[in-house]
């Protein structure tokens, strides 16, 4: 194994790489969802119906959920640095012909080929990212790796948005592109080129097969909660709440700055309590959606259940990655492929869970989402028993 600390090339060369590394993940989370605030724009421009673009996010989560296993077992080889630097000229290669698509079937195969390349990219950064740093510090890098995700939503959407109404929807997606490029020139000059395999971080440094199934279960479970009340989270702020639409912007507002927090408090646990982190987590969003059902006539008590559960959601995201970097049972770009893949399947079960519910009404996708955090919950309090089976069961058949 060769020691992080002398890997890096001179004594600043982490923390621009680790920067960068972040606003890839803010740049693949905005590219995703921006769509969605650009439905009316992006339809005009292709000729499509608004439902046709609507598709468009569905059509990239599925297939991150089938290629991110297959395409990370194939690639796995690869240094790092220059799995991410291809990954990063693909991006901005297809997020250009996605702003340059006349059609709808071209705009759909280049949402495609992004989609392929973040099915890759979540899989490799994390390892990739605390490669950087020694294993002590692995839970901070986590933090900041994940705060580029967690600000997409509060700065990148609404801000692609606007760009994309003043400018049109295209100009919005050329300069997702442009910043792909530079981030990419960052890594090519910046990270070091080691061959797969070689250091600390390609191996969990505690590993444990039993807890790393408990780990996927757990990670489905808890996230399908929490996308089944928040994919509906807006008609359940205007129908159930009676909040006015233009105050829908500001409740999500505080959910995302709570989300945030949550990212800063998993990244200060997770390396000494990485089991006891996120199941707590789990249980906190379980509880948080049960007030939210609860109480889901009282204004004030809504906007702190949603923005509790926001921060219960995104630390629980923080903490996977560092627990990933734990539990691995063989290398953890595998593990982070396989959480990776749990992580979407939650966000599509979710939508599908809280859209069969919708007919008896809004409010009981909260009641779905504690539901599903609270099985979630108990599933992760026998993570322990689990592994320790595990571990016997190793012993015996060796």
């Amino acid at each position: 194994m060769i020691d992080a600390r002398r890997r890096t090339r001179g004594s600043t060369g982490g923390g621009p790489v680790l920067a960068a590394l972040s606003l890839s993940t803010f740049l693949y989370v905005t590219t995703e969802t921006l769509p969605i605030g650009l439905l009316p724009q992006m339809a005009q421009g292709v000729g499509v119906p608004v439902s046709a673009v609507g598709l468009l996010v569905t059509a990239y989560a599925l297939v991150v959920v089938v290629a991110t296993i297959p395409l990370t077992r194939l690639t796995r080889r690869v240094a790092r640095r220059r799995l991410l630097i291809a990954l990063l000229g693909l991006y901005a290669l297809a997020t250009a012909a996605s702003a340059l698509a006349s059609n709808y079937p071209a705009l759909l195969g280049a949402r495609v080929g992004v989609a392929l390349t973040q099915a890759v990219f979540w899989a490799v950064v994390t390892p990739a990212a605390a490669a950087l740093f020694p294993a002590d510090r692995r839970g901070r890098v986590v933090s900041v790796l994940f705060a580029g995700s967690s600000l997409a939503p509060l700065v990148g959407v609404p801000a692609g948005t606007w760009l994309g109404q003043q400018t049109g929807w295209r100009v919005s997606f050329l300069v997702l592109s442009g910043l792909g490029l530079v981030i990419l020139a960052v890594v090519a000059r910046l990270m070091p080129d080691v061959p797969a395999g070689q250091n600390g971080a390609d191996h969990g440094t505690a590993p444990d097969r039993g807890r790393y199934r408990v780990l996927v279960v757990t990670t489905t479970l808890a996230v399908t909660g929490a996308f089944a009340s928040f994919t509906y989270i807006t008609p359940f702020l205007t129908e159930v709440t009676g909040f006015a639409e233009s105050s829908v912007g500001p409740v999500l507002l505080a959910r995302g700055v709570a989300g945030l927090a949550g990212v800063v408090l998993a990244g200060l646990l997770v390396d000494r309590h990485g089991w006891s982190t996120m199941t707590v987590l789990i249980g906190v969003q379980a509880g948080a959606l049960a007030g939210q059902f609860v109480f889901a006539t009282s204004t004030w008590a809504t906007v702190v259940a949603t923005s509790v559960s926001s921060l219960a959601l995104a630390g629980m995201a923080a903490a996977l990655g560092g627990r990933v970097l734990q539990v691995a049972p063989r290398s953890t770009d595998m593990a982070a492929a396989g959480t990776s893949t749990a992580f979407n399947v939650g966000i599509m079960a979710g939508a599908l869970v809280g859209s069969v519910l919708l007919s008896g009404g809004v409010r009981t996708t909260a009641l779905a989402g504690a539901v599903l955090s609270l099985v979630a919950f108990g599933v992760a309090l026998t993570e322990p028993t689990m592994g320790r089976r595990a571990g016997r069961l190793t012993r015996r058949s060796g």
